[in-house]
């Protein structure tokens, strides 16, 4: 074997042992290191105290009370007790000194995939109902803190849009560190993705398989069908509930799917359906008058503010994106003043991300509305906290930052609508989930342990050049918690 000009003699076994030499020592230096920097980075949420005063602030309530200045927030055991000025705190109570800086409720995104792990697409049939995101969600995904650095608190994980009737949502509050299920956000309504238009009948989607439906006429029948299989299989069980004497009747057989519809049917379960067209919009619109069912959201719904009056009519709320546009064809007609248009016709609209980098700064996307739409500052900030609620019906939790209410709030250094503006600490019912100034002190931490691995890393090259000839080159993984790993280089 020859290396850098000269020959080194060895044998095959030799070169065998020492790489499995090399390769035990290294993964229980990158396990051992990997373990501890899951540990202490990102930082872990602090214990939750029992009481916590947030003094001096511009609250933001997006509630009753408008915008107070100099005013205090209290909060005992995870809700807000009081707001006001002057207000005293337990002797106990963690206080924070917000004076010259701004406090809001923590955002909500109706519309993520942040932590869902894999693909959140079952693309296996046009109608998906039975499977469950809240099955797959991730509490340890990067994206969670990082989302928490942008001041989100809570968000609708939703199915993709494949099918035009996809999977059934979790609506998560973001509690990094806990357990999948500690993610789940206790008494939100559950709720189904739908979609409309391209996506269902994939229309771009060359390398997959064929599939009914390929027209927007088919998704609209898609629906349409398993609707009506619902009702059949809501009356079966109704008529075999009804028997009182049961030996002699078959239970009918239980579908998963179609249970999932008829809690739709019965209003126990929310739509929020995928769409950009105003004719699918009214589509739907109709469909679910046929069915006596109400579409929470439509989602995107870039050509709503056509059809402003009629989701006002329907009681629809529009969760839409603030500015994107010319991306595909359906959405040639998208206006950044949708928003603002469809909110003055009686829309509850919000604003939501459908990314994980874009869900870091929904303030920003509030704030085009101002840009573009004239609207109030107030009214604007309502669109990622106040008017999201709504539509996930947890506006009597969250949302708004009003006594009774949970603690989720967010400290702002300025403005919360200015791109000057960083958070400074995200709050969920009343325990601190970030804090910048913890988390840039701990980057050391960070920094040093990286630098242990490559330390590391170098040293068991050098062992397995000596011991087999072998040239090994450090690669570096960056998957969350920095570890390394090597990669084997030929001359």
């Amino acid at each position: 074997m020859m290396r850098r000009g000269r020959v080194v003699h060895s044998s095959p076994g030799s070169i065998d042992l020492a790489r499995a030499s090399v390769a035990v020592a290294i993964g229980l230096v990158v396990t051992a290191s990997s373990l501890a920097a899951e540990g202490n980075w990102p930082p872990q949420a602090e214990p939750a105290p029992r009481a916590v005063l947030v003094r001096g602030a511009t609250i933001w309530t997006c509630g009753p009370q408008g915008i107070l200045t100099d005013a205090d927030l209290l909060a005992v055991q995870g809700k807000i007790v009081r707001i006001g000025r002057d207000l005293s705190a337990p002797a106990d109570a963690v206080i924070v000194d917000a004076n010259g800086k701004h406090l809001t409720p923590g955002l909500i995104d109706c519309h993520s995939h942040s932590d869902i792990v894999g693909d959140v697409n079952e693309y296996s049939n046009s109608c998906t109902a039975e499977v469950r995101i809240g099955d797959v969600v991730n509490s340890k995904s990067i994206a969670l803190y990082r989302e928490l650095a942008g001041g989100l608190t809570c968000a609708n994980q939703l199915h993709g849009s494949a099918n035009a009737i996809g999977g059934q949502n979790a609506v998560i509050k973001l509690r990094w560190g806990a357990t999948p299920e500690g993610l789940l956000f206790a008494g939100a309504p559950p709720g189904i993705k739908f979609a409309l238009g391209e996506n269902p009948k994939r229309s771009n989607w060359s390398a997959a398989p064929p599939r009914y439906p390929k027209t927007r006429m088919g998704v609209e029948q898609v629906i349409r069908e398993r609707f009506l299989a619902a009702r059949d299989y809501d009356r079966a069980w109704r008529e075999y509930q009804a028997h009182k004497d049961k030996r002699n009747v078959i239970a009918p057989r239980r579908d998963l799917q179609l249970e999932t519809l008829v809690e739709i049917l019965h209003g126990e379960r929310l739509v929020h359906a995928h769409s950009y067209r105003q004719d699918e919009i009214l589509m739907l619109l109709r469909l679910a008058d046929e069915f006596d069912f109400r579409v929470a959201t439509f989602q995107h719904v870039l050509e709503g503010y056509k059809v402003a009056d009629e989701l006002a009519r329907a009681g629809s709320g529009a969760s839409s994106f603030s500015d994107w546009w010319a991306y595909k064809f359906e959405v040639y007609d998208a206006i950044p003043h949708s928003g603002s248009l469809m909110t003055e016709r009686g829309v509850v609209v919000s604003f939501n991300s459908d990314s994980s980098e874009l869900a870091r700064r929904l303030n920003l996307e509030a704030a085009k509305a101002v840009k573009y739409g004239g609207m109030a500052e107030a009214e604007a900030l309502k669109l990622v906290t106040l008017n999201p609620a709504i539509q996930l019906g947890v506006q009597d939790k969250i949302g708004s930052l009003e006594e009774g209410k949970d603690a989720d709030f967010v400290l702002w250094n300025g403005h919360p609508l200015s791109t000057y503006t960083l958070c400074e600490q995200t709050w969920i019912e009343g325990r601190r989930y970030f804090d910048r100034g913890r988390d840039e002190s701990e980057r050391a931490g960070m920094l040093a342990e990286r630098d242990m691995l490559l330390e590391k890393a170098r040293a068991a090259k050098k062992v397995e050049e000596t011991s087999s000839g072998t040239d090994w080159k450090p690669s570096y993984l960056n998957d969350g918690v920095h570890s390394c790993a090597l990669e084997e280089v030929r001359p």
